[in-house]
């Protein structure tokens, strides 16, 4: 790809120019830039193996859909921002009522697709929606006030969403699961990485649905309904074989009404439900307080299918503040779960701390 230093060079000679409406977007060598009252998704669809799309600052008022691989869809940061438009969408992924959608064919998955620096606001869906993706990554994206998701992606394996504001969403910040409508076991996800992420005033700062194999890390979520929630239920394979490490996960005592799927959700910080062979360890978990089923610290809570949490170990954090208390077990059928070396100061059953 273009170098980043090249991709500045091109967008500092033309961000002078009056944008005509709706014309075809410059080329330079593998960079496209495309400019408030341009198309985005005429760059997109002009686009090459291995380049580069650059957005100037600006409100681009349409949905993207990517739908080929090797491409990098890129900001300018903050000041680069995709929202709704006026009228009726013009492709499948705003007829959905998302903003960017990486989306693969029949043809197989789409690989190393890459979204980078800007801000996807507004939509009556998701902000991002990637399904059938290998090596996508998400970084420095700004999700917010989005119906569903932040940022969301099923069938998708050696992800990296790291560095990502995702804020005031209706539904979880970040997402990621093996089908969403569809039933089935859960997904090895290859080691896919979220990392880094910023969750605040979403309904659940952060959900893994049915996967296995990745890294929650170094995540900070807080005035969120739910920190993390970590779901499995009695499909094979079973979610878990992952771990939730090195996050700060405090305060999260928005109130959520109850759906089909979940009681209401308040005051809770990480949950594993339904799940096995997963470590949770080195974080910080605080002052998250509430009266829902869920509520507390650290909790493994036995699926609403009946599956059983088994395997998990639960050792080396500070878990403090929290209420109902700071470490809960609330699977009593769950088989060979640890805690162990935690910094807390009341457990259900008692005994769990230290």
């Amino acid at each position: 790809m273009t170098s980043p230093v090249c991709a500045a060079v091109v967008l500092a000679g033309v961000l002078g120019a009056a944008p005509p409406s709706r014309a075809a977007p410059d080329r330079d060598g593998g960079v496209l830039l495309v400019r408030p009252g341009e198309s985005v998704q005429q760059a997109v669809d002009a686009a090459r193996p291995g380049d580069t799309v650059i957005l100037a600052p600006g409100v681009f008022r349409e949905s993207v859909l990517i739908n080929k691989s090797h491409l990098m869809l890129r900001g300018s940061g903050a000041r680069t921002v995709l929202a709704p438009p006026a009228t009726r969408a013009e492709n499948a992924c705003g007829q959905r009522g998302d903003g960017i959608c990486v989306t693969a064919g029949p043809g197989g998955p789409l690989t190393d697709v890459h979204l980078r620096s800007l801000t996807v606001e507004g939509f009556r869906r998701n902000g991002v929606w990637a399904s059938g993706t290998e090596g996508l990554t998400v970084r420095r994206v700004r999700a917010r006030h989005n119906g569903q998701w932040g940022i969301g992606l099923e069938k998708s394996v050696h992800s990296s969403v790291r560095d990502n504001d995702a804020t005031d969403n209706g539904d979880a910040g970040i997402f990621v699961a093996n089908m969403v409508e569809e039933e089935g076991g859960a997904l090895d996800t290859r080691g896919t990485l979220l990392l880094r992420n910023r969750l605040a005033g979403n309904r659940i700062g952060l959900t893994a649905r049915r996967v296995r194999n990745l890294l929650i890390g170094h995540n900070t979520a807080t005035g969120n309904c739910a920190g993390v929630f970590v779901v499995g239920d009695e499909g094979h394979p079973r979610a878990g074989a992952l771990t939730v490490r090195d996050n700060e996960v405090s305060r999260n005592n928005k109130s959520c009404p109850k759906t089909n799927r979940l009681p209401f959700l308040q005051g809770i910080g990480v949950v594993l439900t339904g799940t096995e062979d997963s470590l949770v360890q080195h974080n910080l978990v605080r002052d998250n307080i509430g009266t829902s089923p869920l509520s507390g610290g650290i909790v493994l809570f036995r699926s609403f299918v009946k599956a059983t949490d088994d395997r998990n170990l639960i050792r080396d954090n500070v878990v403090l503040r929290n209420a109902p208390a700071d470490l809960v077990n609330a699977d009593p059928d769950g088989r060979g779960n640890v805690f162990i070396r935690n910094t807390c100061r009341t457990s259900t059953p008692p005994g769990l701390c230290g």
